[in-house]
């Protein structure tokens, strides 16, 4: 208990300094391209997501389980799952620039209506080397539990990533935020990599050479995982969009959109130590009673938190629009308060869903990833036609209420 509390401090510091990089982006954001700039930049993130998920897919969770498992026998035990997730990194990386490449246009066309944006596209594509690595040296981090030396990496490369992005937006405007949200992983990637250059197991023996199959498959399996989550939840959000965007406008699509990017911002801090913690955690016990003790000890720390984060997001919303955005973004007022229930029913859910990652259950995974993702699109769509823009927050709501239901019910089936 007193652990998770140390690191839910040390991660929330390091979300209050994302949290503070990311609000000043959404205000010069804000400023300089207005509500229908924010749907846009939305949509980028989205695609971001998408590729960033795919290409980070072999060495975000698996990495972070087999590091955890194995670090304390020295690096050498660890190097196998290392090599593996390297070599299916440039597996992936020759699979998904080529082909992204040639559908960039069809991609534009499809993400923001217009063919002309697959410059977006092809920068992203690009950044994605960067951002797997940026990734793979946080996992070895958080696998081997250095939570000061993560949190201090986290906060200089979210800093500086930042200023960098405020730069291109200040300059080019809505093409420099779309510049910006397509090269922010890449930026944080290199960053980490500098910083990390002296660091003992970044050396070249424990990178070259083969993994043994074992490390191939398991890894494999956390791509399929990991790939159905960067596929399955940026791709609902674009659909989402483009509802609202067809029902509603881009202007109520980027009010909704702003209200979407807070509950991002102040959920990092759970969903931060959830990774730093919760997830290192379980992979190292076993056994349903041992799962369920460590869900409710880390419940009693994460929900009350989350849902005292969601009260004060509530009762500050005006503020919050007042130093965030614009007086555009007023109408966003209305659309807090059921997407801030969702915001505490998501977390309930991801309590007993983890375990799916640490037990590396793959086909539950992947299951529950597509069917709740397709499941948001269309209940959102249902609650759009009933209730406009927020019939968006009605459908998010819903769908973590049933995924709760479902994970809760099913915790016996895949965490043995």
């Amino acid at each position: 208990m007193k652990k998770l509390l140390k690191v839910t401090a040390m991660t929330g510091l390091l979300t209050l300094v994302k949290m503070g990089m990311g609000f000043v982006i959404a205000k010069v954001v804000a400023v300089y391209t207005g509500p229908t700039g924010m749907a846009m930049l939305g949509q980028v993130q989205s695609v971001v997501n998408s590729f960033n998920g795919i290409i980070n897919s072999p060495v975000s969770n698996g990495v972070v389980r087999y590091t955890a498992e194995y670090s304390e026998r020295g690096y050498d035990s660890c190097s196998s799952w290392w090599k593996a997730s390297l070599h299916w990194v440039l597996l992936l990386a020759c699979i998904l620039i080529p082909v992204g490449l040639f559908f960039a246009p069809e991609l534009s066309d499809w993400i923001f209506r217009d063919p002309d944006y697959n410059w977006i596209i092809y920068i992203v594509l690009a950044s994605l080397p960067f951002t797997a690595i940026g990734t793979l040296i946080t996992s070895i981090i958080n696998g081997q539990q250095l939570y000061k030396q993560y949190v201090a990496l986290g906060m200089i490369s979210a800093v500086l990533s930042g200023l960098l992005m405020i730069i291109l937006i200040i300059y080019y405007n809505l093409r420099g935020a779309l510049m910006a949200a397509a090269l922010q992983s890449a930026l944080i990637g290199g960053i980490l990599l500098v910083l990390s250059l002296k660091q003992p197991w970044l050396r070249f023996k424990y990178w070259y050479g083969r993994a043994n199959k074992e490390a191939y498959k398991e890894i494999g399996g956390y791509i399929l995982m990991a790939s159905a989550t960067a596929l399955a939840l940026p791709i609902s959000l674009v659909l989402l969009r483009n509802i609202l965007i067809s029902k509603v406008g881009w202007e109520l699509a980027g009010q909704w959109q702003a209200v979407w990017k807070i509950s991002e911002v102040y959920l990092g801090v759970c969903t931060m130590a959830l990774s730093a913690y919760y997830l290192p955690r379980l992979s190292t016990i076993s056994g349903l009673e041992a799962t369920r003790r460590e869900i409710k000890n880390t419940a009693k720390i994460i929900l009350p938190l989350v849902s005292l984060m969601a009260i004060c997001v509530y009762f500050l919303r005006d503020v919050a629009i007042s130093i965030l955005f614009t007086e555009e973004f007023r109408q966003a007022r209305n659309l807090f308060a059921i997407q801030l229930v969702g915001d505490v029913i998501k977390i309930a859910s991801w309590l007993y869903a983890f375990p799916m990652l640490a037990r590396n259950a793959t086909k539950w995974f992947i299951s529950t990833e597509l069917f709740f993702s397709a499941t948001f699109v269309i209940l959102s769509y249902f609650f759009i036609n009933q209730f406009g823009v927020q019939g968006a927050n009605v459908g998010y709501l819903v769908n973590y209420i049933l995924y709760l239901i479902f994970v809760v019910f099913n915790l016996k089936r895949f965490s043995n």
